[in-house]
């Protein structure tokens, strides 16, 4: 057993774990995003497009269960431009594996049965697992029942599903859930996960967010490679860091848009964005040996306008330690972060794993000043005062009055201001008011949403 899997069956209570395998090009990531209901992962009709795990939760029969995705297994000949790669997603393949209480067997009816596919079948039944043998693209009556000639792989009933149209998508979830060992309720998991800190590691191309991402897990849960385009998908992983439940989100690296090269890439730069839409906090990973670059910045820039916690994170630098001193390389990085001064910036070595306790404990804190709420009338006080001592320079005879303010809601700290006309607050003076509550409250790390309504949008 590996040591994931280990690590998994040590969990308490926990959800099963049902992993997806098969040959390239059978349709799993399209069956992975049918069961999960949303388009996670990105499919293609190119082999080789998934290559690190990908990790869902399924809920049927008010029920839940982990569904992982995996990358395609075959030789690496056989799959155009990704022969530097298979090993690797085999490795990914074989932990998957080894961690499921349930093997989905993904095969192909318009295909039909291959060399490839009697390989894994082999594979699978070294493994000793319960396996489902899945007959996917079974799109009309014909595909389904010719899925009969599967039986040659000595798996059992082949299951016809269409992940396309959703055919016989509800039957296999039927059979997976008589199937697995046990299914906790799906309220008493759901209220686990929405306490679970989200953490998305966002950042260009070949900055290192994958060998972080595996440095904090302690395991080889991503691929790591010095090919920029490595990581496709956002990877979710569950981890927990002093006794802080959290969801680590591996993501693609986002280039400049002019750089963004096919539709595999543009999709992962989506995914990439879309991870930090549904994060707490986002780390942006940046190269500490060429400096905090203009992309950097933009990247960072993503993260301010979804309101999430935030975190500046120089890896690599085990690449220029013995050339910068540590605290006047950390003060330029501060330096150039004008539009976020309230943003920690921490760094470290993902090869040598330090600096990642600094970085944990820099995330943990900012988590905790996103649920912070201040009282309405210290709110109001501190933003009187800060209106009578810098009142907004405004063209004309119509000045800004204040109503009052209030904290709407916390995750990320959103703050309301009625005042007579919204139009007259401009966004520098939004930011002085946003540097006046965090002069008195805080918020470290955390991204302020400022709401300013109009007199008559009150009434």
């Amino acid at each position: 057993m590996t040591d994931e899997a280990e690590q998994y069956e040590r969990t308490p209570v926990r959800k099963p774990l049902v992993a997806i395998v098969g040959r390239p090009n059978v349709g799993k990531s399209a069956l992975f995003n049918r069961m999960i209901g949303e388009r996670r992962a990105i499919v293609e009709d190119i082999a080789g497009t998934t290559r690190d795990r990908l990790q869902g939760e399924v809920e049927w029969r008010n029920r839940l269960f982990d569904l992982i995705d995996t990358g395609g297994l075959a030789e690496p000949t056989s799959v155009a431009g990704s022969g530097a790669y298979m090993e690797a997603i085999k490795a990914q393949v074989e932990s998957a594996v080894a961690a499921a209480d349930l093997l989905l067997f993904v095969v192909d009816s318009k295909a039909g049965i291959t060399a490839a596919d009697h390989e894994v079948a082999d594979m699978l039944r070294r493994a000793q697992k319960t396996t489902i043998l899945v007959a996917n693209k079974a799109d009309n009556q014909r595909r389904s029942d010719e899925s009969t000639e599967f039986y040659e792989l000595g798996l059992d009933d082949p299951q016809p599903v269409s992940a396309l149209n959703g055919a016989g998508v509800g039957e296999l979830l039927d059979l997976i859930s008589d199937m697995l060992p046990y299914l906790p309720d799906a309220d008493e998991e759901q209220s686990e996960a929405a306490t679970s800190l989200r953490v998305a590691i966002i950042g260009r191309p070949n900055v290192g967010k994958s060998a972080l991402t595996n440095a904090l897990l302690g395991q080889e849960r991503v691929i790591v490679s010095d090919i920029a385009g490595t990581t496709r998908d956002a990877i979710d992983t569950p981890f927990e860091y002093d006794g802080e439940a959290m969801t680590l989100i591996d993501t693609a690296g986002i280039r400049r848009p002019g750089r963004v090269e096919g539709s595999i890439e543009h999709y992962s730069v989506m995914r990439a964005k879309g991870a930090v839409e549904r994060a707490d906090i986002a780390i942006v990973v940046f190269d500490a040996s060429v400096r905090l670059r203009a992309q950097d910045l933009h990247i960072a820039g993503i993260a301010l306008e979804e309101a999430t916690g935030l975190v500046v994170c120089a890896n690599k630098w085990d690449l220029i330690k013995d050339i910068w001193d540590f605290d006047k390389f950390r003060n330029s990085i501060i330096r150039r972060l004008r539009f976020a001064t309230w943003a920690p910036v921490v760094v470290i070595s993902a090869l040598e794993k330090t600096g990642l306790d600094e970085l944990m404990r820099t995330v943990k804190a900012i988590g905790e000043e996103r649920r912070k709420r201040v009282p309405t009338s210290e709110l109001n006080a501190i933003i009187r005062g800060a209106l009578a001592r810098r009142p907004p320079t405004i063209p004309g005879k119509k000045r800004l009055k204040l109503l009052y303010v209030t904290q709407a809601r916390t995750e990320p700290p959103t703050f309301v201001f009625f005042v007579n006309d919204a139009d007259l607050v401009s966004s520098t003076y939004k930011r002085y008011l946003e540097n006046a509550i965090r002069r008195q409250f805080g918020y470290k790390g955390a991204g302020l949403h400022m709401v300013f309504r109009s007199r008559n949008e009150v009434e």
